[in-house]
């Protein structure tokens, strides 16, 4: 195809100028001497192996200076440098042959030669130009879509890190406050801290089974009760449809830590997961001071803290569109309430 497809460029061009120009003058080519018809389309076939390998060295320097930069002022200065091979070649071999046949050079047989074979090449350029951009879009969708997921990966991990200390800080002062009361209490505690930790460093798949959450959330809320406030109501409702559904880890637990943080007034603590449809429903409702205490030095109405900042971007991270999340103040009750939409 390499070697064929010029001569036949050519030969398109050169039987299509034919056409126009026996049109307006009423002659018929194939009358004419076969040896002149053999020659015109003879010297057709070698001019096409010249505009296409005009064409090629054109290609080849724009691809070398302009590598992958496919903007529009690239494409401009092609689409000139085609016209101007065009113009070139077309005056210098082709316009003397038309003059030197037939009745000599008319207007007609000038406007043909001008505009056929750079309709032609026009088609070409767009056929042999548009496989390589979209070629190259393609692969800059990829690299983009890769940067895209490498940031959010990179985001994950840094959100994931970030909750950890965050965590070890409130399990730590809860151990700490038990060792002044009982010692062998405090181990036990520590015993229940490491199964917390193991779930967090060894058994984070990518998504796990919401039984595994709901033991987790039991574990840690069984650590809190240690230090809890002895006038503590506590009533949990864990929906027993809830079976074989997966989830992103650690996404409930923020809020059954904040919840335990900020309890007070008449330490009243819900929390309520079920199953709805296609949803997977969590409300958590604690009771607070009548004067509301302060998440990170500002008021708990103005402020959710590290901790409910950090789950919502992991949300819109890994359930984007899919989710929904509240949390604020009604009636002396701190509300959060968050809702998953499981995949098809």
């Amino acid at each position: 195809m390499k070697y064929i497809f010029p001569p036949l460029y050519g030969l398109l061009a050169y039987f299509t100028i034919r056409l126009l120009a026996d049109s307006v003058s009423g002659m018929l080519f194939w009358r004419r001497s076969w040896t002149l018809n053999g020659i015109e389309m003879a010297f057709s076939a070698i001019m096409g192996y010249v505009f296409i390998w005009a064409y090629n060295r054109l290609f080849a320097y724009y691809d070398r200076r302009w590598q992958h930069d496919f903007s529009s002022k690239r494409i401009g200065q092609e689409v000139l440098g085609v016209f101007l091979i065009n113009l070139l070649v077309q005056n210098i071999f082709l316009t003397p042959m038309v003059a030197l046949t037939d009745d000599g050079l008319q207007w007609y047989d000038l406007v043909d030669v001008n505009l056929i074979p750079l309709f032609y090449a026009l088609i070409y350029y767009g056929v042999r130009r548009s496989h390589l951009y979209f070629q190259a879009y393609v692969q800059n969708r990829l690299q983009l879509e890769k940067i895209t997921n490498d940031k959010l990966e990179t985001e994950l991990k840094f959100l994931r890190a970030q909750y950890h200390p965050h965590f070890l800080f409130n399990a730590l002062n809860t151990i700490y406050f038990q060792m002044d009361d009982d010692v062998v209490a405090a181990k036990k505690t520590v015993e229940q801290f490491a199964d917390l930790l193991r779930y967090q460093l060894y058994d984070q798949q990518e998504m796990v089974g919401i039984q595994q959450e709901i033991q987790y959330m039991q574990r840690f809320i069984d650590l809190q009760k240690i230090r809890s406030s002895p006038r503590l109501r506590l009533q949990l409702h864990f929906d027993e449809q809830l079976q074989d559904e997966k989830v992103y880890p650690l996404l409930f637990l923020p809020l059954v830590e904040n919840a335990f943080k900020y309890i007070g007034g008449d330490y009243l603590l819900q929390l309520e997961l079920r199953k709805q449809g296609a949803d997977i429903c969590f409300l958590v409702q604690n009771s607070i001071p009548a004067a509301a205490p302060e998440i990170e030095g500002l008021p708990v109405a103005r402020e959710k803290g590290i901790g409910l900042e950090n789950l919502q971007r992991r949300l819109e991270l890994l359930y984007q569109d899919r989710h929904y999340f509240s949390a604020g103040i009604k009636e002396q009750q701190f509300v959060a309430e968050l809702k998953l939409t499981l995949p098809p």
